[in-house]
This record gives structure tokens, C-alpha cells and sequence, in this order.
């Protein structure tokens, strides 16, 4: 005689199922990624639901067209276990709203000391309207980027994931704000200043018109991974460490200026933690026992690119290192130091650099 077929109950009632830990007093439904749970893990660890966990009902919501409220297949890439993942900064709202309230006290406290010993007054006259206009087409930049990582956040699998894209988009908005808001005050002491040549370079000057064409093409991609990995791992190596660290922050001194790199040295932060998470979830899925060569590929494709792109936009920024009247580093020395920054990565990452 067969045995009858045995029946799931799909029951979402307390005591229905037993789980990992279901008879202990202490939050052990999931296993910590050191030997005990940190706080950063009780507050993103399956907040976010998932059927093939403790969802028991399947999902609760759904879309119109059967598509489930949160869908592995909103990326390409493939993970046999999408929760391993933690955040190495271990960023969630607390947290991340502490920090952003620290840097932007910090930008303000910048911006009021330089103001009150009169110091935008004596910047160099060359370095001024290099400010006027390349710092501040780059603002628009850091603010498509956050956009682009902004919409990104909305599709990652698991509640880890969509925090780590969601500060890294934060930050890269509240960037854009500090410079705007930089700019505008400096501006205020400088009688010749013109608040609306950024936006005009940004969108006319050749020099950016490379740096837009990158931007926009990550902002235009469809895979949510896609596009974090592009910011993290492509962009923000070639193009923007390399305006903000090579270029930014190496000139300002010899110009006058200890202002500038106090606000830019912020956003240098604020790419480590993001890079740090970037590296920490492509490792784990380059290294997916299941699933790796089918990511490597489709990762090097992604990076072979956006790498072009970057590679073009960070070539069209070279005569933004003529325009300051004191010279103390020059565009070849910068890119160097960028390439080199970009193979460090994808080394730790098991990918091929652009």
C-alpha cells in the first residue's frame, strides 16, 4: 500500500511550524555572522519577509501581474542564500541618521569659521572660478548618482541589501547639499561669484559632458545591482575619487583654500563605508558556490561598460588640472593613483579591471 501524499499547512498562527529557536526565550532565528548578534543584525535580519523563510503564507501583497512584493528576479545575478549578506559598516536608521547629523554639523561649523576669518576672500582668483564652475557641475553628479542608487534600494531582495543602497544613496544626496550649500555661502564673500555656472557646465561644457554620459547610463539601468555596483566599483574610482581626492584636495591648499577639502573630505568617507559594503556583496556572490562563474561573467561584463564610460568621462576632465595658477600635481599622476585604486578592488572581488 502507497503512502498518502503528506500535507503543508500553510498557516501563518503562532506554534504552527517549528523554526530554529522556536523554544527558546532569545532571538536566534538566524544565524549571526560572528559568534554572537549584534545589534546592526536583530534591526535587518528578515525584516524584510521572505516565503522561503518564515512566511509561511506566501506573500501577504502582490502586483496586479502575480509579481510578489519582493522578487529575486529583479537582478541578474544569482544568490543561493541572498541573506548572508551583512553590511561591514552595520548601518541602519539610528545609526546612519547619527552620522549624517555629525558630518553635516561638521560641513557647517567649516563653512562659518572660513567665512568669519574671511577666508573665501582669499582664495587665488584662478582657483575661485574653477569652484564656480567644476565643483559645481560636480555636485550634479553625486546628486544623479543618489538619485539612480535611490530607486535601486526599492528592489533588493533582502532588508540588508536595500540599507546599505539606501545610506549609500543618502549619502551621496546629502553631498550634493553640502556643496550647494557650500558653494552658495563662499559665494556670498565673493563679489563675482556666479551660483549658476555649475549647472551650465554641467550641461554644455565638454569637459563633463563625458562625466554626464556615465552618470546617466547608470541612472538608466534597469538592474538594481547593476547600478550599485557601477557607482561603487567603476564610477566613484575613475571619475569621482579622481576629481574629489586627485584633483580637489590636492590643489586647495596651494590656492588659499583649506575650506574646500574639509567639506569634500566628507564625501572620501562617506566612499569607504560604501565601498567596504559594495566589496562585501559582490565577494559573496562572485564566491557563490552555486552561482559564482555565472556572476563573474555577468559582472565583467557590467564593468567592462561602465568602465569605457568612466575611462572616456575621466580623459575629459584632464584640462580641469591646467586652470589652477599653483600646480602641484598633474592629471597623469591622478589617474595612476586611480587605476591602481580600481584593480585593488576588483582584485578583493575576484573581477577583471576595466
Amino acid at each position: 500500500m502507497s503512502a498518502s501524499p503528506q500535507t503543508v499547512q500553510k498557516s501563518g498562527a503562532a506554534g504552527s511550524a517549528i523554526f530554529a529557536g522556536s523554544d527558546s526565550r532569545k532571538y536566534n532565528y538566524y544565524e549571526p555572522k560572528a559568534r554572537k548578534a549584534t545589534h546592526y543584525e536583530d534591526m535587518t535580519v528578515d525584516v524584510q519577509p521572505d516565503p522561503e523563510r518564515y512566511l509561511l503564507q506566501d506573500w501577504i501583497i502582490s502586483f496586479p501581474d502575480g509579481t510578489p512584493t519582493y522578487s529575486k528576479n529583479w537582478t541578474k545575478a544569482r544568490s543561493s542564500n541572498w541573506h548572508q549578506f551583512r553590511a561591514v559598516d552595520q548601518e541602519w536608521e539610528r545609526t546612519h541618521y547619527q552620522r549624517q547629523s555629525t558630518i553635516c554639523g561638521m560641513v557647517q561649523g567649516v563653512i562659518e569659521n572660513a567665512r568669519k576669518s574671511g577666508a573665501p576672500k582669499r582664495f587665488d582668483a584662478a582657483w575661485v572660478k574653477v569652484l564656480q564652475d567644476h565643483l559645481g557641475a560636480y555636485k550634479h553628479a553625486e546628486f544623479g548618482l543618489g538619485t539612480s542608487l535611490m530607486q535601486a534600494q526599492r528592489y533588493g531582495y533582502t532588508q540588508m541589501i536595500n540599507n546599505a543602497t539606501l545610506t549609500n544613496s543618502s549619502y551621496k544626496l546629502r553631498f550634493a547639499q553640502d556643496l550647494t550649500l557650500y558653494l552658495s555661502e563662499i559665494g556670498m564673500d565673493i563679489g563675482t561669484f556666479d551660483h549658476t555656472a555649475g549647472k551650465k557646465h554641467w550641461l554644455e561644457d565638454p569637459i563633463w559632458q563625458g562625466t554626464r554620459k556615465a552618470v546617466e547610463a547608470i541612472m538608466g539601468a534597469t538592474d538594481y545591482l547593476e547600478q550599485y555596483l557601477a557607482t561603487n566599483l567603476v564610477f566613484e574610482p575613475l571619475v569621482g575619487e579622481l576629481f574629489r581626492s586627485g584633483f580637489i584636495m590636492q590643489m586647495a591648499a596651494s590656492q588659499g583654500d583649506f575650506a574646500t577639502p574639509s567639506v569634500v573630505a566628507a564625501a572620501e568617507a562617506d566612499y569607504e563605508r560604501n565601498l567596504a559594503n559594495t566589496v562585501e556583496l559582490i565577494h559573496m556572490l562572485t564566491h557563490d558556490n552555486e552561482n559564482g562563474p555565472h556572476n563573474r561573467d555577468l559582472f565583467n561584463g557590467w564593468i567592462a561598460h561602465h568602465g569605457a564610460l568612466a575611462r572616456e568621462a575621466a580623459s575629459n576632465l584632464q584640462p580641469i588640472w591646467s586652470q589652477p595658477r599653483v600646480k602641484v600635481t598633474g592629471f597623469a599622476d591622478a589617474q595612476a593613483q586611480a587605476d591602481n585604486r580600481i584593480k585593488t578592488i576588483c582584485a578583493q572581488v575576484g573581477l577583471v579591471a576595466p
